[in-house]
């Protein structure tokens, strides 16, 4: 089953990322026919109540003696005032639309918050209790940086259309200074002085400096790096503005009087900077670091970097905040101090400090039998099911796979597309990284009698090519054969007799445009290692969401529902058929085929290649799309309706 951000959870949320096609294809001639037509006797369905429940924190605001923090993935979002005194959350406020929020600025006590899905900005009054919209990006869907000039007008920066937008508080008035750089999606990131706007765009590189008055634009970008995929931080202070790049983990302070002047500050062994904050007084520079979790000081004065602190592997700096003498981290779920004078700090969890969790938009789901488990923003709930309770385990990243291999619970994982392995009460433990610029797993399939892990991804921002991983558990070896599909992502895999079988995806790594018209299907030999073949098993299909292999078969799926049925030995596609609306995920029961889109579950009768809908009205809302699993022993089946885990009973049903 793939765990895939590609596709959007909730047909009635816009995408975050990137949205695949709905509309069904004229079904070839010879062709079955059959979307769940036939309403079986009715499975029975237990709920288990939210799948993964989580608090999560993506933008953060010091306004006062107050640090502001806003949840992410969960609906609806919430902003909570946290005081670093007490360590406890003393107001909180819920925005009436998004699904999370990235953005914030303020303007006096006022914060300023830019949600995403849709991408509204709200006035939060934090002397009191309003909460007010005053405007939205459409038709962009995600505001992803906010910064207040010194003259407290708020400017921000959009996807997908990359634009710039001014609100000015005093007035109302709205100001669209349209795209930034054509054929770039992403303003990451924004600082404002006096007179310009500093526009950090993706996903291939360029650091704009935009005239307030005028809307002219100019890159600033330093020619040696261009081949960077994003400026995805940046902070301004005094003339100095520093920019992160990524993912090369490269940080520059560039004198904004004259851009040709720059120093260059590279984080050992990092791919990302996810926060910079500069203490002008002392002329030092903090930022904090990906994957290796490193809060950082530049000193300026002699040229000195310092590793500080690392609150645990992988840690996500979201903000760095200079409070006299100490710095407040932001992290995805805590909120860490650290005492410049000492190097001594302490955490505090969000969640007790007063941010309730909320059930979020899950990310992949597995089974090993006893447990059930949904991944999702840092971390997995695992469902015991024998007790009827769930628990959170914390994960350094999001795990787009979950795979069960003899009694352990494999994870691949964005970003840096890693490998955890999770013992049963246990914590996830990194054993691998595939590399080779890849970043997002979107499949990954386990083979008992090969005795390998095969893991499928997406390239980095802005790149082109995905790549097959093959993990051997039982030594610890890892393969990695990069645009093993030339120009796409390897988006499903199965392996059968010796054989991978890989579907792929034209979409490339995201701000991406394909190069490849439609997916393809290929096989990739064990014993040499080579791809043998590779075939367009649907023309005009853009995605192969998932494969199954049983008996001599391999079975596959496209974006809009449509299998097919592909015979190794004669290397030819016997018959499609329509079976789901939309991308579904498939899952064995024996050899028998079960599936699910966002609305059904569904089983597919192999002799004519027709669904028959075991449940109804499921209303997935997830961060990809359909999911399911199957109990080991073949009793049941899992999904998602809305955002809570149900059990169908294969009773009568198998």
């Amino acid at each position: 089953m793939p765990g895939s951000a590609i596709v959007s959870a909730a047909a009635a949320t816009a995408a975050v990322a990137l949205t695949v096609a709905a509309a069904f294809p004229a079904v070839a001639p010879g062709s079955a026919r059959g979307v769940a037509e036939k309403e079986s006797a009715a499975a029975p369905v237990t709920d288990l109540g939210p799948a993964s429940s989580v608090t999560v924190l993506n933008g953060s605001e010091p306004i006062g003696d107050r640090i502001y923090v806003n949840t992410g993935g969960v609906s609806p979002t919430v902003v909570g005032a946290y005081d670093p005194a007490q360590k406890r959350v003393t107001q909180r406020y819920t925005l009436p639309t998004g699904q999370g929020a990235w953005a914030t600025t303020a303007v006096g006590t006022d914060l300023y918050v830019g949600t995403y899905a849709p991408g509204d900005l709200y006035r939060v009054d934090t002397t009191g209790t309003s909460v007010q919209k005053v405007a939205d990006v459409g038709p962009d869907d995600f505001i992803w940086a906010l910064d207040t000039s010194p003259d407290g007008k708020v400017y921000g920066g959009t996807y997908p259309r990359g634009r710039v937008f001014e609100y000015d508080p005093a007035t109302g008035a709205k100001r669209d200074y349209g795209t930034v750089v054509a054929g770039e999606q992403y303003v990451r990131s924004i600082a404002v002085d006096d007179t310009t706007i500093y526009a950090g765009v993706g996903s291939h590189a360029h650091l704009m400096a935009i005239d307030r008055a005028t809307g002219a634009g100019k890159d600033i970008l330093p020619a040696e790096f261009a081949d960077r995929t994003f400026v995805a931080t940046l902070a301004l202070e005094d003339g100095v503005l520093a920019a992160g790049l990524s993912a090369t983990g490269t940080m520059l302070l560039i004198d904004t009087a004259d851009p040709t002047r720059y120093e260059v500050v590279q984080a050992p062994n990092d791919s990302y900077i996810t926060a910079i904050s500069i203490d002008a007084a002392n002329n030092d520079v903090y930022f904090g670091t990906r994957p290796s979790g490193t809060l950082y000081k530049y000193d300026r004065d002699t040229g000195t970097l310092t590793s500080l602190l690392v609150p645990y592997d992988g840690a996500y700096f979201g903000r760095i905040i200079i409070d006299g003498r100490t710095l407040r981290g932001i992290l995805t779920s805590n909120v860490v101090s650290y005492d410049l004078d000492t190097g001594e700090y302490d955490g505090v969890d969000i969640t007790q400090a007063g941010m309730p969790p909320a059930p979020e938009l899950a990310m992949a789901i597995a089974t090993d039998g006893p447990r059930v488990y949904v991944s999702g923003k840092a971390g997995v709930q695992v469902h015991d099911l024998a007790a009827g309770t769930s628990s959170r385990v914390f994960l350094p990243g999001e795990a787009k796979a979950m795979t069960p291999v003899r009694g352990e619970l494999w994870l691949s994982v964005y970003t840096l597309a890693y490998l955890f392995r999770m013992s049963p009460g246990g914590e996830p433990v990194r054993v691998a990284t595939l590399g080779n610029d890849q970043t997002r797993p979107l499949d990954a399939a386990y083979s008992p009698s090969d005795g390998l892990l095969a893991v499928g991804t997406q390239p980095e921002y802005g790149r082109y090519g995905g790549a097959l991983g093959l993990y051997d558990p039982g030594v610890g070896h890892l393969s990695v054969y990069r645009d093993i599909v030339p120009d796409q992502s390897v988006r499903s895999v199965a392996i059968k007799n010796g054989t991978v079988f890989l579907g792929s995806s034209i979409r490339n790594g995201l701000g991406t445009t394909p190069r490849a018209p439609e997916a393809k299907l290929a096989a990739f030999d064990l014993a040499t290692r080579t791809v043998t073949y590779e075939l367009v098993p649907v023309p005009g299909a853009k995605e192969i969401v998932d494969l199954v292999a049983t008996g001599d078969r391999v079975y596959g799926v496209t974006e809009t529902g449509l299998m097919f049925e592909y015979d190794p030995r004669r290397r030819q596609v016997l018959r499609t058929a329509q079976v789901a609306d939309g991308a579904p995920a498939l899952v064995l029961v024996g050899r028998t085929i079960y599936g699910a889109d966002t609305r059904h579950v569904f089983r597919v009768d192999r002799s004519t290649l027709t669904a028959t809908t075991v449940v109804d009205d499921l209303h997935t809302e997830s961060y990809s799309g359909a999911m399911i699993a199957a109990a080991p022993d073949g009793s049941a089946l899992y999904a998602l309706r809305g955002r809570n885990l149900v059990r169908i009973g294969l009773e009568g049903n198998r």
